[in-house]
């Protein structure tokens, strides 16, 4: 049988005992010297930096998508959802995932 939790009164002296004290943490060092052992090769940090440039280059735009929106606005088939509108400015506004739904 088991006992609940707070029923039992307890055993012995009633006195609650110390418990020895946490073993001395561990130095830092040895992370440092792993962490510095698992950094990139500065060959892998320059191709790195030169992949981060050519993004940087130019803008992250899907130019096609861009182009059928383009032209279903003008051929006026592109939808226009007030409600769908207004549930992402405020998602974004209070930091909202706006796609999930209500």
């Amino acid at each position: 049988m088991v006992d609940s939790i707070g029923s039992t009164p307890l055993n012995g002296s009633g006195s609650v005992s110390r418990i020895a004290a946490p073993a001395a943490a561990p130095s830092v060092q040895p992370a440092l010297q792993q962490a510095a052992q698992r950094a990139p090769a500065p060959a892998a940090t320059t191709q790195l930096s030169n992949l981060a440039r050519a993004l940087a280059a130019e803008p992250p735009v899907d130019s096609d998508r861009v182009g059928e929106i383009k032209k279903a606005i003008q051929n006026g088939s592109f939808p226009i959802l007030p409600a769908t509108i207004a549930d992402r400015l405020l998602a974004l506004r209070l930091n909202w995932d706006g796609h999930e739904a209500a």
